[in-house]
């Protein structure tokens, strides 16, 4: 009987098969891993919203201990007078020119204050903690303040030259009047809100983008609500969609039959004009926050420049 000899396990094969099943199992691994990951980040996406973005130290203790704040003051009362300006003599007769024009203010005063140059923008800065209470409020009283000396400049010059031009119109807040200027205000604010939340990520490294983005939306929704108004309802009205110049630009009544009356149309004026704008600039800030952290992750947005994961 021949001899026959035991047929040998090939050592490669036993081999490959241990490494397919190391493999597999580190694909499940990595699978689970990075699983766990998306689910970390998810649970990440709104970590930090409402952390304060300013200084932690800013108070009202502390803000007048430098002059960093009084430049700011001056660039924000310069640069809203130089904005009134603009909108009363130009107007949206010349876009263009105005966009332009807009786009020089904005990138001289970035520097120096972050070009708010309107109260609906700092205080949608201050309720998404970008800046804090007491430069908020002292942001605005320069705005009006500014937006005041700016109307005196130009209404000055129209009288002085005895001209029977007049200055753009604002309408009178009236019955159902009110609920169309309202709504008007309430999205041309939201719509300038969302956009300079947005360009503010370019403000330090690109002043020029963030000044062409900033300014072309003040045209955007000056035009867009004029408009409406005009268009849509036949109502003869300009829109600035700035609180500060609608205060110093005579929308306030100053007669009516009785002191009720008088009190309720100036109510409506400063609800039309100034607090709904003002909401609206939350909402718009807001909408940009929120947006921006779904998005990140996704189509190359960082949040304002922040680090996502930490």
């Amino acid at each position: 009987m021949a001899n026959s000899k035991p047929k040998k396990i090939s050592k490669k094969s036993s081999d490959n098969k241990d490494l397919s099943k190391k493999t597999e199992e580190t694909s499940v691994s990595n699978t689970s891993s990075t699983v766990a990951a998306n689910a970390s980040n998810d649970t990440k996406v709104m970590k930090g919203f409402f952390a304060r973005k300013y200084d932690p130290n800013e108070n009202i203790l502390t803000i007048f201990k430098g002059p960093k704040i009084w430049g700011a003051l001056i660039g924000e009362a310069i640069g809203t007078m130089l904005v009134v300006m603009l909108l009363l003599t130009l107007g949206v007769g010349q876009p263009l020119y105005l966009v332009l024009c807009l786009v020089g203010v904005l990138v001289a005063v970035v520097g120096l204050s972050g070009a708010n140059l309107n109260p609906l923008i700092t205080t949608g800065m201050m309720a998404t903690r970008r800046m804090s209470a007491i430069r908020g409020v002292l942001y605005i009283l320069a705005q009006i303040f500014g937006a005041w000396i700016g109307l005196i400049i130009v209404n000055a010059f129209r009288l002085g030259s005895q001209t029977e031009q007049t200055l753009p119109q604002m309408a009178d807040v009236v019955g159902d009047t009110f609920i169309i200027v309202a709504l008007i205000e309430l999205m041309g604010a939201i719509i300038l809100a969302f956009c300079f939340a947005r360009a503010l990520k370019y403000a330090k490294k690109s002043p020029l983008t963030f000044a062409f983005t900033v300014s072309g939306v003040m045209a955007l929704v000056v035009i867009l609500g004029i408009f409406i108004a005009q268009g849509f309802f036949s109502l003869d009205s300009s829109f600035i969609f700035n609180p500060a110049a609608a205060l110093m630009y005579q929308i306030l009544p100053t007669s009516a039959e009785n002191a009720g009356e008088l009190i309720q149309m100036v109510a409506f004026a400063i609800g039309a004009y100034v607090i709904v704008p003002m909401i609206g600039g939350i909402i718009g800030f807001y909408i940009s926050d929120v947006t921006s952290r779904l998005a990140c992750g996704g189509y190359f947005c960082d949040y304002d420049d922040q680090e996502y994961a930490e």
